[in-house]
């Protein structure tokens, strides 16, 4: 006779991605309505033609960051050096989890840096917090720190620029997307190239 575990069992990488990011966006709506400004994503600043725009100005601006840090992953030592990092850290991706991961962290980190810090801490102090939470287990990883505080400013340019969240939440998941891909794509191409004769 088997008995049922009195454990539970344990959450998923998607369950625990969704909870974490969820609390930063909860986090931001609790600060931003602390601030007496109940609308971090700044929706009416400049009216509907820029809410269709901005996602547009998003894309295109995470698509040179993405390939500026391709370049960086393709070209240069410690570029190299981190793309095998994460490898190693992520382990295998599914597309669900890339866009799962993607999504949420561009929702989340967006709302909480660039909607409710920005306007209260200014450019250069949320993009030094959102650096801080990009630090990772060793030095290798402080390029990549390094490049949070970049794009935490190019993000918070984004916002002056449009005048809300959209383009930097559009370039986020962009990046987040992109580079997610470029990853296991290289991990699925290594393979491809091990398992098929030569």
């Amino acid at each position: 006779m088997r008995y049922a575990s009195s454990r539970p069992a344990p959450l998923s990488r998607t369950t625990l991605v969704l909870g974490l990011y969820g609390a930063m966006a909860l986090l931001a709506l609790m600060i931003a309505a602390g601030r007496g400004d109940p609308d971090a994503y700044r929706a009416a600043v400049r009216g509907p033609a820029w809410l269709l725009a901005s996602p547009v100005v998003g894309l295109l601006a995470g698509l040179v960051l993405v390939a500026l840090s391709q370049a960086a992953a393709r070209f240069t030592r410690w570029g190299q050096a981190l793309r095998q990092s994460f490898r190693d850290l992520l382990g295998p991706l599914a597309t669900r989890d890339i866009v799962v991961l993607a999504a949420a962290s561009a929702v989340g980190e967006e709302l909480l840096f660039r909607g409710a810090l920005l306007p209260w801490l200014g450019p250069v102090a949320q993009a030094a917090l959102f650096a801080a939470l990009h630090i990772g287990p060793g030095r290798r990883f402080v390029p990549w720190t390094l490049s949070a505080f970049a794009c935490g400013l190019v993000l918070a340019g984004l916002v002056a620029i449009t005048g809300d969240l959209g383009a930097a939440i559009v370039a986020h998941f962009t990046i987040n997307f992109c580079n997610l891909r470029f990853i296991v794509g290289a991990r699925a191409g290594e393979r491809s190239r091990v398992e098929s004769p030569a």
